[in-house]
């Protein structure tokens, strides 16, 4: 490509698709990035198919925010089905921004004949002609060795954190991550509160999905402490009632669920409150009564820089 090609590519005019996944949030974007924004309009037939329509974009630089949480399949074909327009309208870059990654949790084949799920979205997403992928959290960042074209994860975890400092009082707060895995994550937030991380254990039935968690060194100071569990998502929410159980047992203060990414299937929410949590707290990425955190600067940040070089 030559400079005269990049140089017209780059001075586009921007406009921003908001998906059906994710309007407020795109919105957001769009008044701080001070871009167009196209809302898509979605229709959903009887049988469940949908029906995706946008104004022609007219060769301009497209950012596409969709989140892919249930119902999953719908939004990533919705999703497909955008990029697929704007580059049929000869858009110059198509940038599709995906708060929630649906299925970076199948990066491997856990068991024999088990299909690399998040393999298949990366080569969907290229082949559709998408130039950048960003992304909130993801639950594996080796899930995005699979995409071949510019990605961006962003961490959530200084917002959160700072959401914490200036909207809770806490005593003596501890940081709990309910799984190894976490563990860096619950550091890095613990960090920015200036306090202590403790890691559980926790252990995944890869057949039936059950879930158990030990304790392991619990008794070094939970007692009386308002604790902060910190996760990527909550999806069943069984994490997090097994660590309340073991928190309570060993007499914790105020217990919070904290994450980037609140799935909360089915009852998960009265399941957790029931099992001792006082509040929940996630971002945007997904949009419900606890969305408390705004992802929209973080993001637009990132994307100011990455659609500029």
């Amino acid at each position: 490509m030559s400079f005269q090609d990049l140089d017209r590519i780059l001075h586009k005019e921007l406009s921003i698709i908001a998906g059906s996944a994710s309007p407020d949030l795109a919105n957001r974007i769009a008044s701080r990035l001070k871009a167009e924004l196209i809302p898509a309009e979605v229709n959903i037939f009887t049988d469940g198919e949908s029906k995706v329509r946008l104004t022609n974009v007219n060769g301009r630089n497209c950012i596409i925010v969709q989140s892919t949480y249930p119902p999953t399949d719908r939004h990533i074909l919705q999703m497909l089905m955008m990029i697929k327009k704007c580059k049929d309208d000869g858009a110059a870059i198509v940038c599709t921004v995906i708060p929630y990654m649906a299925y970076s949790r199948q990066d491997k084949s856990f068991l024999d004949g088990e299909v690399v799920s998040i393999k298949l979205i990366a080569n969907l997403l290229e082949s559709l002609g998408t130039n950048i992928i960003v992304t909130v959290d993801i639950h594996n960042k080796d899930a995005l060795s699979y995409f071949k074209i510019n990605t961006k994860n962003i961490s959530a975890i200084p917002s959160l954190a700072n959401y914490v400092i200036d909207n809770m009082k806490l005593d003596k707060p501890l940081v709990i991550s309910p799984d190894i895995g976490g563990i860096k994550r619950a550091e890095q937030f613990a960090s920015v509160l200036g306090t202590e991380m403790i890691p559980l254990k926790k252990y995944r039935d890869r057949k039936t999905g059950q879930i158990s968690i030990t304790d392991g060194i619990l008794d070094s100071g939970v007692n009386g402490r308002d604790v902060l569990i910190i996760d990527d998502m909550i999806s069943s929410g069984m994490s997090v009632i097994k660590a309340c159980e073991l928190l309570k047992k060993n007499k914790s203060g105020q217990i919070y669920a904290i994450c980037t990414h609140g799935l909360l299937l089915e009852d998960a929410k009265k399941k957790i409150r029931s099992a001792g949590v006082q509040d929940i707290i996630t971002t945007n990425s997904i949009p419900s009564e606890f969305s408390k955190v705004d992802l929209s600067q973080d993001i637009s940040e990132v994307l100011s820089y990455m659609m500029n070089t």
